[in-house]
């Protein structure tokens, strides 16, 4: 029996996507890395900048210059339209259970 799997890193990439960006996609990067909302990312920005008088915001341009930006050919990490595959074909549970109407 073969397996497919489609081509993914092993591990989850820190990266400006190309999409999904307002100035050069920290936030975005940051977001779609802890699984989190961008604008949350974008929210903690602004508020430790003016917590700590500007210095955090230095933070800013040099992630800019570290963090790689993924090649347009390359899906999100985790890609966001694409849930796991569930293994051995069992069937996935749903998100929620499911709603049973009064007894009457």
């Amino acid at each position: 029996m073969t397996y497919t799997t489609p081509p993914q890193a092993p591990y989850k990439q820190l990266r400006r996507p190309v999409t999904d960006r307002m100035v050069a996609g920290v936030a975005s990067g940051l977001g779609r890395y802890f699984a989190v909302d961008p604008t949350l990312v974008r929210v903690v920005f602004a508020v430790t900048g003016l917590l700590t008088g500007g210095l955090a915001l230095l933070a800013y341009p040099i992630m800019w210059f570290l963090m790689p930006e993924e090649p347009a050919d390359a899906p999100a990490w985790p890609h966001p339209t694409q849930a796991p595959a569930p293994s051995g074909g069992a069937q996935p549970a749903p998100a929620y259970p499911p709603t049973v109407p009064p007894a009457a």
